[in-house]
C-alpha cells in the first residue's frame, strides 16, 4: 500500500506540474500577446477621430465604441489591457481626440488622464467683446449672449481685480487652447489673466509719469489699435492722441464714434459724428469713458512710448498707411486728395 500511494502522489504531483506548466505557458502567451496589441496601432496613418466619453459610461461601452469608430482592434483584448492595468475604472469623461495611428496603450493613458480635445481659440487685436463672444459661439463653447452677459457684470468685472464696468479692454488677443467644454467664466479667467501679465511694476510706474491710471491707457491703446492699418504707425499715431490731449484738443476718432453706435451698419455718417454719445470724441473731450476694444501688447506699448512727433493729425491713404499733418489746412489737404479726390 506504501508503494501504490506514493505512486499516485508521484502521478498528482507530474500532473500537478503539468496544468503548472500549461498554465504558465498560456499566461505567459497571454501576457505577451497583450503586450504586444498594447503597442500596436490599428494602422500607421489615421485621421483624428472626436470621441465623447458621458459620465457613467461603462468601459466596455467605451471599448466597443472605440471598436465601432475603427480606433482599436479587438476590444476584448483592450478589456483585458485596462484590467490588468487597473484602469478599467479610472477613465475620464469628455470629448477626445483619438485615432487609429495611436497604440492602445497611449489611447488608455488619455483617458485615464483626462487629455480631452482642445480647440484652438485665437483672438485677434482689436476684437471687441461682442465679436469674441461671437468667436466663442463659432467655436462652439457655448452662446454668445452669456459670454458678453458675464464679461459684462460689474461685479463679476470687479471680482477679477480689474477696475471698469466690463472686461472691454481686458481680455487679451491671444491664440488659446480650451476643451470644448469650456465655460465662458475658464475662457475669460485665462484672457484677463494674460493681460495682467502685461501690468508691470514698469507699466505702473510709466503710466503714472504720463498721469495715466491703466484703465486710461488700455482706452487709449484700444483707439490706436482700432485706428492702425500698419503696425509699424501704432507709435506715431499713438503721438498724435498724445500730443491733442496735452493741447486739450478732441481726439476726433472715427472708431470711437462708431463703438457708440448700436447696430452700426458699416457706413458712418455726418449725423453719426454730430450725435453726443459717451463715445463720440468728435463731441466729448478727452477719452472715452472705456476701451473700445482690446487692444494687443503692441498697442499699450505705443501708448506707454509714443513717437516724439508734432503731429496732430492724419487721414487714412487707403492702403493702409496714414498722412500725418501738423497744423488744420495740411491735413485738409491731405484729406481732399487721399478721400475726396482719390
Amino acid at each position: 500500500m506504501f508503494v501504490n500511494g506514493s505512486s499516485g502522489l508521484k502521478r498528482f504531483f507530474i500532473a500537478g506540474c503539468i496544468f503548472f506548466l500549461i498554465g504558465a505557458s498560456v499566461s505567459a502567451f497571454v501576457f505577451y500577446d497583450l503586450k504586444r496589441y498594447a503597442s500596436t496601432a490599428v494602422i500607421h496613418q489615421g485621421v483624428p477621430i472626436d470621441v465623447k466619453i458621458e459620465q457613467g459610461d461603462r468601459f466596455h461601452h467605451v471599448s466597443d465604441k472605440l471598436y465601432r469608430l475603427g480606433i482599436i482592434r479587438h476590444p476584448l483584448k483592450f478589456k483585458l489591457l485596462a484590467m490588468f492595468q487597473g484602469k478599467d475604472k479610472r477613465i475620464q469623461a469628455g470629448e477626445y481626440r483619438l485615432s487609429a495611428a495611436m497604440v492602445p496603450e497611449e489611447i488608455l493613458d488619455i483617458l485615464v488622464k483626462g487629455k480631452v480635445a482642445l480647440v484652438k481659440f485665437t483672438v485677434p487685436e482689436g476684437y471687441t467683446l461682442a465679436q469674441i463672444g461671437n468667436l466663442f459661439e463659432k467655436k462652439g463653447f457655448g452662446k454668445a449672449e452669456t459670454f458678453i452677459r458675464t464679461a459684462s457684470a460689474p461685479e463679476y468685472v470687479r471680482a477679477k481685480g480689474i477696475d471698469a464696468d466690463t472686461l472691454e479692454g481686458y481680455l487679451f488677443p491671444d491664440t488659446y487652447y480650451f476643451p470644448k467644454t469650456a465655460a465662458a467664466d475658464t475662457v475669460i479667467t485665462k484672457m484677463v489673466e494674460e493681460f495682467k501679465t502685461l501690468i508691470t511694476p514698469e507699466v505702473l510706474e510709466r503710466s503714472e509719469a504720463l498721469g495715466f491710471t491703466v484703465h486710461e491707457i488700455v482706452t487709449l491703446a484700444s483707439i490706436v489699435e482700432k485706428e492702425t492699418g500698419d503696425a509699424a504707425e501704432r507709435p506715431v499715431i499713438a503721438s498724435v492722441f498724445h500730443n491733442r490731449i496735452k493741447r486739450n484738443m478732441r481726439l476726433d476718432s472715427d472708431p470711437t464714434v462708431i463703438y457708440g453706435i448700436k447696430n452700426f451698419d458699416g457706413n458712418i455718417t455726418k449725423k453719426h459724428l454730430l450725435t453726443k454719445t459717451p463715445y463720440n470724441t468728435y463731441r466729448i473731450s478727452g477719452l472715452p469713458p472705456g476701451p473700445i476694444a482690446n487692444p494687443g501688447e503692441k498697442a499699450i506699448e505705443a501708448v506707454l512710448y509714443p513717437a516724439d512727433t508734432p503731429y496732430l493729425f492724419f487721414v487714412s491713404k487707403k492702403d493702409k498707411t496714414h498722412k500725418f499733418s501738423t497744423n488744420i489746412d495740411d491735413h485738409n489737404r491731405a484729406v481732399r486728395k487721399y478721400q475726396i479726390d482719390n
